[in-house]
């Protein structure tokens, strides 16, 4: 049945799906930021995403094991761009995430970003690929992402409960 659908319309859809997501994203960063954090709240994104690699169980989504490296490497890359941007504050002895408008622009380039690279690599990736190594994208930039969130939560933790 979907090998009947012309590729571009899962190119169109995964594009549009992607935008949706990332509006969903910061839509969901903005709420977050009235509420202080918790570690829980840290890790839960990339364990609920994680649920994602059942798609590899199907034969469309393999990919080669150089495919995994450069997917990891530019997720890692994208990483350090969230890393550097997420920050921290502390309010009534609460912490909170710190608003950063950059974080907005940052977040919406790399979107950007990686619709342009999927619209680029279509031509040369079977859809079921590319859906693999953009997942594989993601994964890898959420997860040193929220690590390095978690740690810095951590050391803000415990300069507050030493107080």
């Amino acid at each position: 049945m979907l090998a009947n659908i012309p590729s571009q319309y899962f190119i169109i859809g995964s594009t549009v799906m992607a935008f949706l997501m990332g509006l969903f994203v910061m839509f969901v960063r903005i709420r977050s930021q009235k509420k202080p954090v918790n570690a829980k709240k840290i890790l839960i994104p990339p364990i609920a995403m994680s649920s994602g690699g059942l798609m590899f169980i199907f034969e469309e989504f393999r990919i080669t094991p150089i495919q995994i490296v450069e997917a990891v490497a530019v997720g890692v890359v994208f990483s350090t761009v969230l890393i550097a941007t997420s920050k921290f504050e502390v309010r009534n002895a609460e912490v909170f995430m710190k608003r950063s408008k950059a974080f907005f622009f940052i977040l919406a380039g790399l979107l950007i970003l990686r619709v342009l690279m999927k619209i680029y690599l279509s031509d040369s990736f079977d859809v079921g690929e590319l859906a693999a190594m953009f997942w594989i994208l993601a994964f890898s930039m959420l997860w040193p992402w929220r690590i390095a969130m978690l740690f810095r939560y951590k050391k803000i933790e415990k300069t507050i409960i030493a107080a």
